[in-house]
């Protein structure tokens, strides 16, 4: 869908979450006759109506309101809510955040285009490596933002630009979730990435196959290189199957000497034998594995993905250097926080999903692993097999914590398991938990935090189970 003109377009907003809100704003400042549909109906929902000056159709999210031309979604919405699918019947398109961003770019001055956008997804390590390639950007002397699903939205980013001045961005480092992707039909970046694929969100998706469907939205329409990761197949299929413009490449990273059209690692040297003269002969040195931060094997490939997305933008291999040696990670990500009596405890929150974890638990050894929480319908089967050797012990939490139990049993039957009371949540919990993980632990080694669950049955987000771990440990150590 082409839209002529906003003014005058009747627009339903489905969902009143930060992205809806954002949504609204920008289509209302446009003239578009905005109505916001949300299953919800609260003070606080009638709030937000009340400061955004639209329509609003509250506690039913399901009917389709008459007249409705477009319909701009939050992420969140899975494709079969009712209020799509009357959609669909009527002949309606449906929009997510990143799709609206594509249609209102605005040309920077230099070329008369829209700025372009280097586009990330990925079961795990999108934000690490888009931020890691926003530092690159920035190293290089670009105007850039790392936005989309991290940072700075993508609307706010395609509006309003770049510092006080108001001046459009050169260059957006876009992180993109699968969600996100399912609702961007018209999407086509510069180059992108997607970094692994494992389960995860099929509640939403359906099924393994849409989900990476999904993902690999994110090649279609690329014109210079489609980076994938060489330790999964997965990735490489989505390459073979996306259409792109001639002459876009395929391009490959990994842990390994680089082959041709390659990222790599040759001892301990960051090199890319993609983007230089004469591929064939010749490699061009980008750092060293020192310069990552912190140098853990999955993060390694996030530096290299990045680095693959920043020099098909032409980025010369000085600032790939220092934009990596600029990059500080977020909380809550492989972060050291302390060594208590030899034993180091190291938080990773973020680890929401098995994949993750798995990354984690291979960085590490001996380890007394804490695991739990919602699962999200994952199996852990392969998980504690490929993390049987490295265990110590397990501490598990968290509503879903048999299922990690049972596998346990099945594949490391001889590793001590102990199980947080049922019940507890907060503080109180993760006190019992780090008490129970350092028991276990000898001098030597590492506590991980790496739980392969969501939080949200015991806390308020990965963040807060991260810093109530961190809470615990510090007065451990006291």
């Amino acid at each position: 869908m082409t839209v002529p003109s906003w003014s005058g377009l009747s627009v339903v907003v489905a969902g009143l979450g930060l992205s809806g809100v954002s949504a609204a704003r920008v289509l209302r400042s446009l003239g578009a006759e905005v109505t916001v549909v949300d299953g919800g109906d609260s003070p606080a929902l009638r709030a937000k109506v009340a400061e955004l000056g639209v329509a609003a159709q509250l506690g039913d999210g399901g009917t389709l309101p008459e007249g409705t031309e477009l319909i701009v979604t939050s992420p969140g919405w899975p494709p079969n809510s009712p209020l799509f699918l009357a959609a669909a019947e009527a002949g309606v398109p449906v929009w997510g955040d990143v799709e609206l961003a594509w249609h209102l770019r605005r040309p920077l001055p230099q070329t008369g285009e829209p700025a372009p956008w280097l586009a990330v997804t990925g079961t795990n390590g999108k934000t690490t490596t888009v931020q890691m390639l926003a530092s690159i950007l920035t190293a290089a002397g670009r105007r850039t933002a790392a936005v989309g699903n991290v940072g700075v939205s993508v609307l706010d980013a395609v509006l309003t630009g770049f510092g006080d001045d108001d001046v459009p961005y050169d260059v957006l480092a876009v992180e993109l979730s699968s969600y996100q992707l399912h609702w961007a039909p018209s999407l086509r970046p510069h180059s992108a990435a997607v970094l692994n694929l494992a389960p995860d969100h099929l509640d939403w998706h359906g099924s393994m196959e849409a989900y990476a469907a999904d993902k690999g939205r994110i090649y279609q329409g690329n014109r210079i290189a489609c980076v994938y990761n060489l330790a999964d197949p997965a990735t490489e299929a989505l390459v073979r199957e996306a259409d792109v413009e001639e002459g876009c490449r395929a391009v490959g990273f990994g842990l390994g000497a680089p082959g041709l059209s390659q990222f790599g690692v040759v001892d301990g040297l960051l090199v890319d034998r993609a983007f230089v003269p004469d591929r064939h002969k010749n490699a061009a040195e980008l750092g060293s594995v020192e310069d990552v931060n912190p140098p853990a094997p999955h993060n390694i490939t996030n530096a290299l993905a990045a680095a693959a997305l920043a020099r098909a933008y032409g980025v010369d291999a000085k600032a790939v250097r220092e934009g990596l040696r600029a990059f500080r990670p977020d909380a809550h990500r492989i972060a050291q926080v302390a060594v208590v009596d030899g034993v180091t405890y190291v938080d990773d929150s973020k680890a929401t999903n098995t994949h993750a974890a798995a990354a984690s638990l291979a960085s590490y050894q001996p380890v007394v692993w804490i695991a739990g929480g919602l699962a999200k319908g994952a199996t852990f089967d392969e998980l504690v097999t490929g993390a049987a050797a490295r265990l110590r012990g397990v501490v598990l939490m968290g509503a879903d914590r048999a299922l990690i139990r049972d596998a346990l049993a099945r594949h490391a039957p001889d590793v001590p398991v102990i199980e947080a009371a049922a019940g507890e949540t907060g503080a109180v919990a993760m006190a019992s938990v780090v008490s129970a993980a350092a028991g276990l632990a000898r001098s030597g080694d590492t506590v991980l935090l790496a739980p392969a669950c969501a939080s949200m049955d015991m806390f308020t987000n990965y963040g807060e189970r991260g810093d109530l771990f961190a809470a615990a440990v510090l007065q451990l150590g006291r």
